[in-house]
């Protein structure tokens, strides 16, 4: 057993899927998945971050409309049995969200991005920075057209890195959403809460944007559901939190840690945990 899992405690009646695999005990950001590289890509000071082409704008609408909102959604529907709860959440806050916010969820689910989109009801608008390495695999194609956007690697082009945030900026300026997810990685079905990056919070105090968390939980597999996935593979509830507001009159360094903070205690809370075995940061 995971030593994690072993330290683990839970709200009584809430579900812990088995682990699906043998997941790291030292480093939460480490990588369990390695997709295949397929092609090559240059994201440098080149790569369209910002892309306002007509092509561009035609592949995301029809990827969004058909692709997500058809057939993903019915295969989180059907095959991972998906509720979604905290809706109310949307119109109590409305006014604050209004102007864009930033949502963020534990990574859990190959498909939990769209998962997250279709809690909050959002548009094509919403951007996603991911993980450069992954646009080159088979997924890419749809990755991008799902609203994602590569994060350059800073440490060897801070001209590209120059351009992501520029890009970032004018999306700001355009009033769209962000999701990230701050765990980093993505472990599969895992029920712990691992410490959060800073990425998201960063953002949020730059851009005076609140912070929506949401939370992936689990629930056993049952009923009609035994038909559409293996025993083991549980059904998904994503349920949306209060957003977190940041105070941009406070020191940055200060108000970042606050906020990640407040979030990843209001997250573990969200998913029924009583004692989560990972700190909120560790950096």
């Amino acid at each position: 057993m995971n030593k994690q899992y072993e330290e683990l405690q839970v709200q009584e009646g809430v579900y812990i899927p088995e682990p699906a695999i043998k997941y790291p005990e030292d480093n939460p950001f480490e990588r369990t998945l390695f997709p295949k590289k397929i092609k090559d890509i240059d994201f440098d000071e080149h790569y369209p971050y910002l892309d306002d082409s007509r092509k561009y704008k035609f592949n995301l609408l029809w990827a969004f409309y058909i692709v997500l909102h058809i057939f993903l959604r019915l295969k989180v529907s059907i095959q991972m049995g998906l509720r979604i709860r905290g809706r109310a959440i949307l119109k109590q806050y409305k006014n604050e969200l209004k102007p864009g916010a930033i949502t963020i969820c534990n990574h859990v689910y190959r498909l939990d991005c769209p998962c997250v989109m279709f809690a909050v009801k959002a548009n094509h608008h919403m951007r996603v920075p991911m993980f450069a390495p992954n646009f080159r695999t088979k997924d890419g194609f749809f990755m991008r057209l799902a609203g994602g956007v590569p994060i350059p690697d800073s440490t060897t082009n801070m001209s590209a890195l120059k351009k992501f945030n520029e890009a970032f900026d004018e999306f700001n300026r355009r009033g769209w959403w962000f999701h990230i997810f701050p765990e980093a990685c993505r472990w599969d079905m895992y029920k712990p809460l691992r410490p959060f990056q800073k990425g998201a919070f960063t953002m949020s105090y730059k851009y005076n944007k609140p912070i929506l968390p949401c939370v992936i939980t689990f629930r056993k597999r049952k009923g009609i559901y035994r038909l559409f996935g293996p025993k083991k593979l549980p059904l998904l509830t994503i349920t949306i939190g209060e957003p977190i507001l940041p105070d941009t009159t406070q020191p940055r360094k200060l108000e970042v840690e606050r906020l990640r903070t407040q979030a990843h205690e209001q997250m573990v809370k969200m998913a029924g945990i009583t004692h989560n075995p990972w700190p909120a940061a560790m950096d």
